[in-house]
Formats: C-alpha cells, sequence, structure tokens
C-alpha cells in the first residue's frame, strides 16, 4: 500500500499537468480576465473548503459508508453483490444533481454557490472556487446521501475519486476534438456541457446541473445544449465583480443579495 501511494500521487499529477496544458494549448472558450489572480483566489479558496472536507465530511461519511455495510443497509445494499457498487455510485451521483438543483433555488443555499458562480471565466481552477461554508452547509445532505445510496468505504471512495476528477474535467476550458464533447456529454459531464451551467443567462444556468452521469439532466429534461463561444461566463448582478477578490468573497454571503440584471441574448 506504500508503494501505491506514491504511484498514485505521481499519476494524479501527472493528469493535472496534463489537463492544464491541453485546456491552454485547445482552449473552448476566450479568457477574458488575467488567469494568475484568478488562479491564486481560486486555489486559496479550493484549500480552505478541502480541509473543512477532509477534517470533517470524510469521516463521517467513511462511518456511515462502515455502518451501510455492516447492517446491510441502503438501496446498494439491497441489491445483488455485482450490482452493489454500480447501484450506489449512481444513487451518490444523483444525489448530488438534486443537490445541484437545490444550491440554485432556494436562495440561502445560493447564497454560498453564487461564490463559486461569479468566477468570470472558467478554467480548472473554477473547480476549487467553493465557499468553505458551503461544505458545511451540505454536510447533512451528504450524510443522507451516503445513508440512502447504501455505498459500503470502498465504493465511496470511488464515487469521491471520480467525482472529484469529472468536476476538474468538466470546468476545465479544453475543446475536445472530432465531436467528442457530444459523445462523451451522452454519459459523463463534460466542459461544453457545464459550460452553459455557467452562462450569465438564467435560462441557461437553470440546466446541465449533473456534475458526473450526464444521465439525470435527460432523465429530467434539463440538458441543454449551447455554442460555448458565445457563452459570457459569470454571474450579472452589480456586486458580482467586487466580490471577486478573496475578501469579498468570504464575506459575500453574510451581505444583502444584488438583484440579477436581465441578460439579453442574441441566439
Amino acid at each position: 500500500m506504500a508503494r501505491k501511494l506514491p504511484v498514485m500521487a505521481l499519476l494524479g499529477a501527472a493528469t493535472l499537468a496534463g489537463l492544464w496544458w491541453a485546456e491552454r494549448k485547445y482552449p473552448l472558450r476566450e479568457q477574458t480576465w488575467p488567469e494568475g489572480l484568478r488562479t491564486v483566489r481560486n486555489v486559496a479558496m479550493g484549500a480552505s473548503s478541502l480541509l473543512v472536507v477532509q477534517a470533517i465530511e470524510v469521516p463521517l461519511t467513511e462511518r456511515i459508508a462502515r455502518g451501510n455495510l455492516v447492517n446491510s443497509r441502503g438501496i446498494a445494499q439491497k441489491m445483488p453483490r455485482p450490482m452493489r457498487l454500480l447501484a450506489g455510485v449512481a444513487a451518490m451521483d444523483y444525489g448530488f444533481y438534486l443537490w445541484h438543483v437545490a444550491t440554485h433555488k432556494v436562495p440561502f443555499l445560493w447564497r454560498y454557490h453564487r461564490v463559486h458562480h461569479i468566477d468570470p471565466d472558467m478554467d480548472m481552477s473554477t473547480a476549487m472556487r467553493f465557499h468553505a461554508v458551503d461544505m458545511l452547509v451540505s454536510l447533512p445532505w451528504r450524510l443522507v446521501q451516503v445513508w440512502l445510496s447504501g455505498v459500503d468505504p470502498k465504493s465511496l471512495t470511488i464515487w469521491r475519486n471520480f467525482f472529484n476528477a469529472s468536476v476538474l474535467f468538466h470546468h476545465s476550458n479544453l475543446k475536445l476534438p472530432h465531436g467528442w464533447d457530444d459523445r462523451l456529454s451522452m454519459v459523463i459531464t463534460t466542459p461544453a456541457m457545464h459550460g452553459v451551467h455557467h452562462s450569465k443567462a438564467p435560462e441557461e444556468r437553470d440546466s446541465n446541473w449533473t456534475s458526473g452521469l450526464s444521465f439525470w439532466d435527460r432523465l429530467h429534461r434539463t440538458f441543454r445544449k449551447v455554442d460555448n463561444r458565445a457563452i459570457a461566463i459569470g454571474v450579472n448582478d452589480i456586486a458580482a465583480e467586487a466580490d471577486l477578490s478573496l475578501e469579498r468573497s468570504f464575506t459575500a454571503p453574510y451581505r444583502s443579495m444584488p438583484e440579477e440584471v436581465p441578460v439579453v441574448n442574441s441566439r
């Protein structure tokens, strides 16, 4: 096990470096803001969120997952053994789809999730731009997800790795060649698919909610295809630009919420 960890770490670092290089070599959208400061802010916010996840969410969810296995509890544990992994991962993924919709529809939750969406450009670093308290607010639902899904510790780890990899991939500014974005989006969330969700236009933002498997958007008829070259990324309210600073990103949820300005959609 000790030998596997460095190999996995090196593989992960190589994958991240490759994706970082690819999204600059083959950009999906033209970037509009200087990259350096954006990246530093996003990584700083990601570090604070990761601290919360690792210190609180991971130990609690793993404890519930062990209980699922011992007590044969939850959806996956009621399935035939060969189907338990797939059923558990799918149930966790669907639970996150429902939570993501809630973060946009419930005003209290949107206060925190808006901090992720105000990023005026979208690339791998946007995947890290989450408010630390957003992780705490989502914790009760995450515990319910694990309980109901019935994932065991191994399945939970697989889902978490899949989810984290998917979030980095579909937030990247990577243009996939030869129609591969359309093909992959039949199964998983892709950069062009998720780019629509980060549009300033509310009717576009209220679509493509999936963060892993793309089936849920098609099931709920919330899938939308838009040319990413015509998308304005961000949130169209008067405070969005000011709230980009690190200090204001952390304090934004505790101030009065600005109204969004209507977006004139030329398409």
